[in-house]
C-alpha cells in the first residue's frame, strides 16, 4: 500500500506535554501506564511499532489523523523498551503495574498475621519487582544472569528480615502497627533490589551529556543520583496505598456489616489498592524529570576537570536519563 508523508513540524518522538514540569510529567505517565494498554492484542502492538517507525522515517499510512499517530505512539511506549526498542514481557510493563501491584499489595496487607503468609507475599512481591527492575533496565549497562540472582535474593532476604523481625516486635504494639509492617518491608527491599539491580551503573558510571546531548564522559555520581531518585519513587508509589488503606480497614472492621462479610475483606484491600495505584504509578513515575542533571559541581574530580580543559566555563550542568 502507498504511504503518506508525515505532516510538515510533527515529530512523533516529541514529548506531548511539558516534562520540565510536575504536572505534565503526570499526563505522559498517565499515557503510557494506561492499564487498559495490557489487554491490546499482540498484533496491534506491532502495527503501533510499525506506524511508530514509519513516522520516524517520515512515512505514515494514508489519511492517519494526527490523534491516531499519537495512539500509536502510546501503544508503543508501553509496550517497547525506550533503549533497545524490543517488545517487553507482559508482567514487566509499567502498564501491569496497577493490576499486578493491586493485586499484590492487597494480598500483602491481607495476610499480615502469620509468618508463612507474609513470606510467602514478600517473596511473591520481590518476584515481580525483580522482573519490572529487569524489565525496564537501562539497556547501555548491561547485567549478567549472576547478578540479577544476587539482586532478587538480597531484595527478598532484606523485605523477609523486615518483615518477620518488624511482626515479631509487634505482638505487643497496637494491632495498626502490624498493618504497617508490609510497607516497612517493601520499602527496605527497594532500597536493596534496586540497587543491586542496577550495580553496573554504579560501578562503571553512566554516560552524561551537555545540553545539546553530546557526550561527555562516565559519571558515578551521576548513577548514584538518577538510582536514589528511582528508590524514592517506587517507595511513594506503594506509600498512599500501604499507608491509608491500613487505617481505613482497621476503621472498617469494627463494623458489623464488616465483620459479617470477612471473606470480602481481601478483595476489597485488592480493589482499594488498585484505586491508589492508578493515580500513584504514573504520580510517582513524574515526581522526577526522565532527563536528570547535575551541577558541574559535584561530579567526580576527574570528569569535571576534563570537562572544564575541553568546553571551559560552558557546560555548568550535565545530564543523563534516570531510568524508571
Amino acid at each position: 500500500s502507498k504511504m503518506a508523508t508525515v505532516p510538515l513540524g510533527f515529530n512523533i518522538d516529541a514529548p506531548r506535554w511539558d516534562q520540565s514540569t510536575f504536572v505534565g510529567r503526570l499526563k505522559h505517565f498517565l499515557n503510557i501506564t494506561d492499564p487498559r494498554t495490557v489487554l491490546v492484542p499482540e498484533e496491534e502492538l506491532d502495527r503501533a511499532k510499525a506506524v511508530v517507525e514509519g513516522c520516524r522515517a517520515g512515512l505514515m499510512p494514508p489519511g492517519s489523523s494526527q490523534e491516531q499517530l499519537l495512539y500509536a505512539k502510546k501503544l508503543y511506549d508501553s509496550a517497547f523498551h525506550p533503549d533497545s526498542g524490543e517488545k517487553m514481557n507482559l508482567i514487566g510493563r509499567m502498564s501491569f503495574q496497577v493490576p499486578g501491584g493491586m493485586a499484590i499489595t492487597g494480598c500483602m496487607l491481607q495476610f499480615y498475621r502469620t509468618v508463612p503468609a507474609v513470606v510467602f507475599w514478600q517473596w511473591v512481591n520481590q518476584s515481580f519487582n525483580a522482573f519490572v527492575n529487569y524489565t525496564n533496565r537501562n539497556a547501555a549497562s548491561p547485567i549478567s544472569l549472576r547478578q540479577i540472582g544476587v539482586a532478587y535474593v538480597t531484595a527478598t532476604g532484606a523485605a523477609l528480615a523486615t518483615a518477620v523481625g518488624l511482626n515479631f516486635y509487634t505482638k505487643r504494639a497496637p494491632p495498626l502497627l502490624a498493618r504497617w509492617v508490609p510497607f516497612a518491608a517493601v520499602a527496605a527491599a527497594n532500597c536493596v533490589n534496586i540497587p543491586m539491580m542496577r550495580q553496573q551503573e554504579i560501578i562503571n558510571g553512566i554516560t552524561v551529556t551537555d545540553g545539546d546531548n553530546n557526550e561527555l564522559g562516565r559519571s558515578r555520581r551521576a548513577a548514584v543520583k538518577g538510582i536514589a531518585q528511582v528508590v524514592v519513587s517506587r517507595i511513594t508509589m506503594a506509600a498512599p496505598g500501604m499507608i491509608i488503606l491500613p487505617i481505613i480497614m482497621e476503621r472498617l472492621e469494627k463494623f458489623a456489616f464488616m465483620q459479617r462479610i470477612r471473606v470480602l475483606h481481601g478483595p476489597l484491600q485488592v480493589l482499594l489498592c488498585g484505586g491508589f495505584l492508578l493515580f500513584m504509578v504514573p504520580a510517582a513515575c513524574a515526581l522526577f524529570p526522565q532527563r536528570c542533571s547535575l551541577a558541574l559541581a559535584d561530579l567526580e574530580l576527574e570528569l569535571r576537570d576534563s570537562i572544564v580543559a575541553k568546553h571551559g566555563d560552558k557546560v555548568p550542568y550535565v545530564y543523563f536519563n534516570k531510568g524508571l
